[in-house]
């Protein structure tokens, strides 16, 4: 029962953040409140990372590290593990969560929003369902951009949406 309080209670904290970086502190400047929402993933990622590989040695390269969140950081977030990595073995790699749990009650619906409305109206809803959608995943890629940082690498994580609520993670290490 614990846990059932604990994700209802992420989920609440999450919209709750974006809502209130995206339509109150920063309403006109959007990638503002991107870069706000993204710092405090980075913040949580690092303290996570820090914890969960307090007794652990050191990663020796980027590979290793990159399993270490698929498998065991996911894990400890999720309770599953990432569905996919794919990488280039030039410094990307894609991590694909095909029901990644916090846009699982996202909706992409612009008739939720704005029933018997115009298309102009529509394509507007749609606009901003998938500018939110966005919103949620600035904290997440944050966490994994934080996470890396503990570890000693520094890199850039994007997200890409294709099929709700499948999501890919994208990181690129800075050389």
């Amino acid at each position: 029962m614990a846990r059932e309080v604990s994700e209802s209670c992420m989920d609440s904290l999450l919209t709750e953040i974006v809502s209130s970086y995206s339509n109150r502190f920063y309403a006109s400047k959007p990638e503002l409140a991107a870069r706000r929402i993204e710092a405090i993933g980075y913040q949580v990622g690092h303290q996570l990372s820090e914890r969960y590989t307090m007794d652990q040695p050191r990663f020796t390269d980027h590979l290793e590290a990159i399993k270490f969140i698929c498998k065991d950081f996911w894990s400890q977030l999720f309770k599953k593990q990432i569905d996919n990595l794919k990488t280039n073995h030039r410094g990307t790699f894609v991590l694909q969560d095909n029901k990644f749990r916090w846009l699982s009650r996202v909706s992409t619906d612009p008739s939720v929003e704005t029933s018997g409305a115009a298309q102009d109206t529509n394509a507007m809803s749609e606009n901003k369902s998938a500018q939110t959608t966005s919103m949620h995943l600035y904290f997440p890629c944050g966490i994994i951009r934080g996470a890396l940082s503990t570890l000693g690498i520094p890199c850039a994580v994007s997200a890409d949406i294709s099929n709700l609520p499948a999501c890919s993670f994208v990181i690129r290490i800075k050389v």
